[in-house]
């Protein structure tokens, strides 16, 4: 080829370079983007894959195989909490396919939920527990307003604006009465099952509350992988 580019050269022909076009180099991305459910439910003596317990993004054709690893194989034992380490999750992946870029996102970990048959509440039993509800929360409304003395109070109240005084200012107690059962149902944003508006209730955001705590606590005392005792290997 020198010796060709010297020659023509010499005899003043011009000198055309040609060259191959480059192949594109097409690599697959291998990575993998998991990230664990906070709490799922399961039926009992059931099979816990990837896909109830975590979200992946990664190649579709790799989605499919990782959704569909078993996990955990649901027995009595387990009774109704499972935690499930993403460590555990990561080890699996990587026997799948080692040579993967596997990223842990969100939570450490899983709590599943296992869901036994409930028996169904009877009617009588319903009614029994609503009386006992009614008559528990009339009696703490009656002790705060004795405690209060708020017979009193609205006596003197009627007496100072209409200056005649009586044992039952009725103009006070009922709008009062009706106030309070309408100041409930505002506290709690429900009318039975209805909500008023999407806002959650004290009591939803309390009980909200009361369960992070407790989802924290079953992570650190059931989750084997996150404590480690000096007899353990």
């Amino acid at each position: 080829m020198r010796l060709f580019c010297i020659f023509a050269y010499a005899l003043g022909e011009p000198i055309i370079h040609t060259r191959k076009p480059m192949l594109d180099v097409i690599v697959m991305d291998k990575t993998i983007y998991i990230r664990m459910r906070n709490r799922t439910e399961v039926d009992p003596k059931t099979s816990v894959t990837v896909k109830d317990i975590a979200q992946i993004i990664c190649d579709e054709g790799m989605r499919t195989k990782l959704e569909s690893l078993n996990v955990h194989k649901v027995t009595s034992k387990d009774k109704n909490i499972i935690v499930i380490d993403v460590m555990k999750v990561i080890r699996l992946i990587s026997n799948v396919f080692p040579g993967a870029d596997v990223q842990a996102i969100g939570p450490p970990q899983t709590i599943i939920e296992v869901i036994f048959k409930k028996r169904a509440m009877s009617f009588a039993l319903f009614i029994m527990t609503w009386i006992l509800l009614f008559i528990g929360a009339a009696l703490t409304v009656m002790n705060f307003h004795e405690d209060v003395s708020m017979q009193s109070v609205q006596e003197k109240l009627f007496t100072m604006i209409t200056g005649k005084r009586v044992e039952k200012p009725l103009l006070f107690q009922i709008p009062y009465s009706i106030g309070l059962g309408l100041g409930m149902v505002l506290f709690f944003n429900h009318v039975f099952k209805k909500r008023l508006n999407e806002e959650p209730s004290p009591l939803e955001v309390e009980m909200f509350n009361y369960q992070q705590s407790l989802d924290q606590y079953v992570a650190m005392h059931q989750n084997k992988e996150s404590v480690k005792h000096l007899d353990d290997n």
